[in-house]
C-alpha cells in the first residue's frame, strides 16, 4: 500500500512538520532529563552529569556548518532535503539503540560520545527540515505551521524525558527508553519515508557560468556547451554558492533587515534567563514550586506557540510580532516595579543565615509575571521564524535560515552575560527596566522585513507532486 505523500495538502504539510519536530525533541528530552537523572539516581558525579548534558547542546551552536553541506550535497532521486532527514533519522534510531547497550555508570565517556552523535544527527535534520518548510509552505501557512512545529518540539522533549520518567516506574527505564525509539522510527517510516518532493533542480555551477558568458567570457560559454574540465565545474559549484548565498543573506533590503532583527533581543528575555532562575531561589520558592513554574510555564509556551503562529498568519506577521513582543515587556516592566516598591533591589546570598523577609506580593508577582510572560514568549517563539521564512531564498535556505536562527542563540548569550554582571551592580529593577526597552528596540527592522516574492517553484500544489526520475544521486544537484 503506497502511503500519502503530506506534503500535498495545507493540513498534511501541517501534520509532517509537527511530527517532524517531535523526533527533535523526543531524543533531546529523553537523554538531557530523563538519562541525566538516571545517572544521578545511579551515582554518577554531578560533575560528570554536567558534562553529559553540556555535551548535547553542542552540536546544535555549530548546526550552521552544515548548512551549506544540506544546501549542496543531495540526492535528486530520493528528494534534496528528505535524503538528509531520513538518513540523519535513521543515523539517530541506531545510535540510540547502540547506546541502550552500554553501561553509563561504567563507561561515561562511550556513552557520551554516542548521544553527542544522536543529538548532531538531530541537528543536522533540524537544518533539512527547516529547509524544505521554506521550500514547500506557503506564505499564508508559515506561522500556523512553525507554531505547530515548535509545539510538536515542545511535545516531544515533554515526552522524551517525563514521559519516560513516568513510564520508568511501570515498564522499567530500558521499556521507556526503547518506546522513544520506536516513536522516532515510526515518524521516519510512516511520515519522513512518504514524502515526495516537488523537483526544483538548481545548478549553482551553471547560474554563476551563465552570468560570465553574458559578459562574453569565452571560457564560460564553453563551460555551458558542456566542454568544461570537471575541476573547473566544481569550482564554478563552489563559487556560485557562495555568491547566490551571499545575495540571499546581504542583497536586499528585506534580508538584511532580517540580519539586524535576529541580532537584537526579540522582546524581554531576563524572566527566562539567569535572573529568573535567580529570583525564585531567593524568593524562597521549594525545589517542587520551581519544578511545576517551570512546566506550567513550558505548556503555556508550547500551546501558545501555535496561537500565535496562527494569528500571525490571519492577521499579519510584522504586526502580530509587534503586539507580541510589547506584550513580553510588561510583565517585565511589572516585576520591576514591584521589586522597587517592596525594596528587593540587589541580590542576596541564599545561604545568608540573616536572609531579608519576603514580601508575599513578590512571590505572586513572580508567579503571574512568568506565566504571562510565557503566553507573548511562546507566540513569539512561533511567529519568528516564519518572518524569517517569509525573506528566504529556497535554494540556499539551509544556510540562510540556520544563520537566522543561529543568531538567537547569539542573543541569549549576549543577554544572559550583560544581564549577570548589570545584576550584581545595579539590582533587579534596573535591570528587568532595560531589558525590557531593549527587547522593544527590534521592531524598528520589522517594517523592512518583506516577504519573498513567490515564485512558481517556491511551493508545492495541492496536487500530488510528479514522480520524481530514478536517477543516480547528486552533488550539488550534478
Amino acid at each position: 500500500m503506497r502511503l500519502p505523500n503530506l506534503l500535498a495538502t495545507k493540513w498534511g504539510r501541517f501534520a509532517a512538520f509537527f511530527c517532524l519536530y517531535v523526533t527533535e525533541g523526543l531524543p533531546q528530552g529523553f537523554t538531557g532529563t530523563a538519562v541525566a537523572t538516571q545517572m544521578r539516581r545511579q551515582g554518577v558525579s554531578i560533575t560528570e552529569i554536567g558534562i553529559f548534558v553540556g555535551t548535547l547542546y553542542l552540536p546544535w551552536a555549530w548546526k550552521w556548518l552544515m548548512g551549506p553541506i544540506v544546501d549542496t550535497v543531495y540526492s535528486e532521486r530520493w528528494g534534496k532535503r528528505r535524503v538528509w532527514i531520513v538518513a540523519m533519522q535513521t543515523l539517530m534510531v541506531l545510535a540510540l539503540l547502540v547506546s541502550m547497550g552500554i553501561d553509563f555508570t561504567t563507561q561515561i565517556k562511550l556513552y557520551t560520545a554516542i548521544i553527542l552523535f544522536v543529538n548532531i544527527f538531530g541537528a543536522t535534520q533540524d537544518v533539512a527540515i527547516d529547509a524544505l518548510a521554506v521550500g514547500v509552505l506557503r506564505e499564508e501557512e508559515r506561522g500556523t505551521a512553525n507554531g505547530l512545529m515548535f509545539g510538536g518540539a515542545y511535545l516531544g522533549n515533554a515526552l522524551g524525558g517525563s514521559g519516560v520518567l513516568f513510564l520508568s516506574d511501570v515498564i522499567g527505564f530500558q521499556s521507556s527508553a526503547m518506546l522513544v525509539i520506536a516513536a522516532v522510527l515510526m515518524v521516519t517510516v510512516f511520515v519522513a519515508l512518504p514524502l515526495r518532493e516537488k523537483r526544483r533542480h538548481f545548478d549553482f555551477a551553471e547560474e554563476i557560468e551563465a552570468e560570465e558568458a553574458e559578459a562574453g567570457d569565452a571560457e564560460a560559454i564553453e563551460v555551458l556547451a558542456g566542454d568544461a574540465p570537471k575541476l573547473r565545474r566544481i569550482v564554478d559549484e563552489v563559487r556560485g554558492y557562495l555568491v547566490h548565498a551571499a545575495r540571499a543573506i546581504f542583497g536586499t533590503r528585506a534580508s538584511i533587515s532580517a540580519l539586524v532583527f535576529a541580532l537584537l533581543p526579540c522582546g524581554a528575555m531576563s524572566l527566562t534567563l539567569a535572573l529568573g532562575t535567580a529570583l525564585t531561589v531567593e524568593l524562597g520558592l521549594t525545589d517542587t514550586q520551581i519544578a511545576t513554574l517551570a512546566l506550567v510555564s513550558t505548556i503555556i509556551a508550547g500551546t501558545c506557540c501555535v496561537l500565535g503562529g496562527l494569528l500571525s498568519d490571519l492577521l499579519g506577521r510584522r504586526k502580530m510580532l509587534v503586539v507580541y513582543v510589547l506584550g513580553m515587556a510588561a510583565p517585565t516592566l511589572v516585576m520591576a516595579w514591584l521589586m522597587y516598591h517592596e525594596g528587593h533591589i540587589m541580590p542576596f546570598n541564599p545561604k545568608d543565615p540573616n536572609p531579608p523577609a519576603i514580601p508575599a506580593v513578590l512571590v505572586t508577582g513572580l508567579w503571574v509575571a512568568s506565566l504571562s510572560f510565557s503566553v507573548f514568549q511562546g507566540m513569539m517563539t512561533g511567529t519568528r521564524p516564519a518572518m524569517y521564512m517569509d525573506v528566504c531564498d529556497p535554494a540556499v535556505a539551509a544556510t540562510q535560515f540556520t544563520a537566522y536562527m543561529a543568531m538567537i542563540n547569539f542573543v541569549t548569550w549576549y543577554s544572559a552575560t550583560w544581564q549577570g554582571w548589570a545584576l550584581e551592580h545595579w539590582g533587579y529593577p534596573v535591570v528587568l527596566t532595560i531589558d525590557a526597552f531593549a527587547g522593544v528596540l527590534c521592531v524598528a527592522a520589522l517594517p523592512w522585513i518583506t516577504p519573498r516574492p513567490r515564485e512558481d517553484a517556491d511551493a508545492d500544489s495541492e496536487a500530488e507532486p510528479e514522480e520524481l526520475p530514478v536517477e543516480p544521486s547528486a552533488v550539488a544537484g550534478a
